[in-house]
């Protein structure tokens, strides 16, 4: 009877096995400054990206996908916590050296999975501060950071590859530590006697463009943000990035194979400074910014071809988007402007990052997964980066109890329903605006119609916009005066959303 009993025991912790095992994995691959018209399946016809293509000929390709933000701090702010990030002050675009913004004591995108028995990671960019205060030592191990907001493991550089200190760093650690050698890293006012931009200009790979501040310390010949003493050898090579990330995202998915995992795979490009591996230098003959993409897209493939090895493609959600709308100059003269050659990164659209018309924060977004997705599809559902965070607690019946503006959407996210969220919030520098359906609402802001740094219109104003986007998706008829009830009707709703909790 016992030996009876231990069988039935065995074959019931088998079947539980593998049921649990049924969980798909859930892998969102998350580029930086990405515009909607910079894919080949979204109509790009000057650069080729095939193993994005490839994600969009098996899952759904969304039309109407939404980043928060305009911008990179605020939109992964967004996505990992599921709230606006209006609603909490310091969201800004980030320092290197800033402290943690994403509250320790909340529901987030990784502690839904992890709730939900998922093994988590975070690999590439972060720009979401660490830390308890600006002030830190970077030779001690540093924390909170991505390991206390729901990550297993991280390996990560802390903000924009345009900033110092310009570290990997691997869960609480700057990698390559040298304690004859440590690491001082200051905003303010210039530490040490390493080169700078401004007083070494020959020194650099690539000019910086007047005004936008990436004349300070020299790390790897490129002018970066912010000064930096120290540290020689825990300073990365550019053109390494791209393997590194690669390697630890891959090697995260190979350690955990054998059980459901969660991995958010943020890339640094094509953000500057654009310095591609020798590898895609001149391939896309659209500057640097272009062999950033195809960089972008091979990285894509790489881990296509990892999850094939591993048989994990057929049940794992890749969810492929970027944090913002596109930028050509934005800091370093490197071919994005010159060698356009025709190429167009906000697609049919006006505006780019920094922006509140529709290319600042209307962005790409596909999502892949050939067990739950059975073909090609094209979605012009209304879907907010904001809504993942609901969508798969609802999916994996994780409760969210902390107030959240994310909404449940996981049958639109995969395709099976086309219901979008009833409107959106998105917001820029200046200005928010609500959509909803065809129709968008702009408030008042003022601020420059063009910012000439990066040649982008802001789409800023003294005065309501009301467009209706399908009609108009250029954005150039103003009908607020035209049609006054409309205005009305979405203002009200701009307000009442925008309520402070």
């Amino acid at each position: 009877m016992k030996h009876l009993l231990k069988i039935t025991f065995f074959i019931a912790l088998c079947s539980f096995s593998a049921l649990a095992q049924k969980k798909p994995n859930v892998i969102v691959i998350y580029a930086d400054d990405l515009g909607i018209g910079d894919l080949s399946s979204y109509g790009a016809t000057k650069l080729h990206t095939p193993n994005i293509d490839k994600l969009a000929a098996r899952g759904v390709r969304f039309t109407n996908a939404r980043t928060t933000s305009a911008t990179c701090t605020p939109s992964r702010f967004g996505m990992m916590t599921g709230k606006y990030p209006w609603r909490q002050t310091g969201t800004g675009v980030l320092p290197g050296d800033a402290k943690l913004i994403i509250p320790t004591d909340e529901a987030s995108l990784a502690t839904v999975f992890k709730d939900a028995g998922y093994t988590t990671g975070m690999v590439g960019k972060w720009h979401l501060g660490l830390g308890t205060q600006v002030e830190k030592d970077w030779n001690q191990p540093i924390s909170p950071g991505p390991n206390e907001v729901g990550f297993d493991y991280s390996f990560i550089f802390p903000a924009t590859e345009d900033r110092v200190p310009t570290v990997f760093m691997e869960n609480h650690d700057v990698i390559a530590l040298d304690p004859n050698d440590p690491i001082e890293v200051n905003y303010k006012h210039k530490i040490g006697n390493e080169p700078t931009g401004k007083e070494n200009p020959e020194l650099l790979k690539m000019k910086a463009s007047p005004n936008h501040g990436h004349d300070m310390t020299i790390v790897n010949n490129v002018g970066r943000i912010g000064w930096k003493k120290g540290g020689k050898m825990t300073s990365w090579v550019d053109e390494e990035i791209p393997f590194t990330f690669l390697y630890k995202a891959e090697e995260f998915i190979e350690k955990n194979q054998e059980k459901p995992f969660f991995l958010m795979y943020c890339l640094t490009e094509p953000h500057v400074p654009r310095v591609p591996a020798t590898i895609f230098k001149g391939k896309s003959g659209l500057g640097f910014r272009g062999d950033a993409i195809l960089e972008v897209d091979w990285a894509v493939g790489e881990i296509l071809k990892q999850l094939k090895y591993l048989d994990l493609d057929e049940n794992t959600i890749i969810v492929f988007s970027s944090d913002n709308g596109p930028v050509l100059d934005d800091g370093y003269q490197d071919g994005a402007v010159t060698q356009l050659n025709g190429h167009t990164p906000w697609g049919i659209y006006r505006g780019g990052k920094y922006s509140i018309l529709e290319a600042g924060t209307r962005v790409p977004m596909i999502v892949s997964w050939p067990k739950g997705i059975k073909k090609a599809s094209v979605s012009d559902a209304l879907f907010s980066q904001i809504d993942l965070l609901a969508s798969f607690a609802d999916y994996l019946h994780v409760p969210v109890n902390d107030k959240k503006d994310s909404r449940a959407r996981f049958e639109a996210l995969i395709g099976k329903s086309s219901q979008s969220r009833s409107s959106v919030i998105v917001d820029s520098h200046m200005a928010k605006a609500i959509i909803k359906g065809d129709w968008k609402y702009v408030e008042p802001s003022g601020g420059v119609a063009l910012m000439k740094l990066t040649n982008i219109e802001s789409g800023w104003s003294d005065e309501d916009k009301l467009y209706n986007l399908k009609e108009d998706p250029k954005e150039e008829h103003n009908l607020a005066k035209e049609n006054p009830k409309k205005l009305a009707e979405l203002k009200a709703e701009f307000d009442e959303s925008t309520k402070m909790w």
